[in-house]
């Protein structure tokens, strides 16, 4: 997928629970490859009231990559 498509594949495809609010939270990722992935479910925890979102991941992907 494209970097668009990738976005729109996970957009609003978490939702967050209240117990989020007033939270700083830490998302670990296995491999960031555009990061959608980390994108909507940091938008998620912010919609539920998170103050802060950090995302630590593994490993990168390469563009292109065969």
């Amino acid at each position: 997928l494209s970097d668009a498509q990738r976005a729109l594949n996970v957009w609003r495809a978490f939702e967050a629970k209240a117990e989020a609010q007033g939270k700083v939270i830490l998302l670990v990722d296995d491999v960031l490859t555009t990061g959608a992935t980390g994108n909507a479910a940091a938008h998620a925890l912010y919609e539920a009231g998170a103050t802060r979102v950090e995302l630590l991941t593994l490993a990168r992907a390469r563009k292109n990559a065969v």
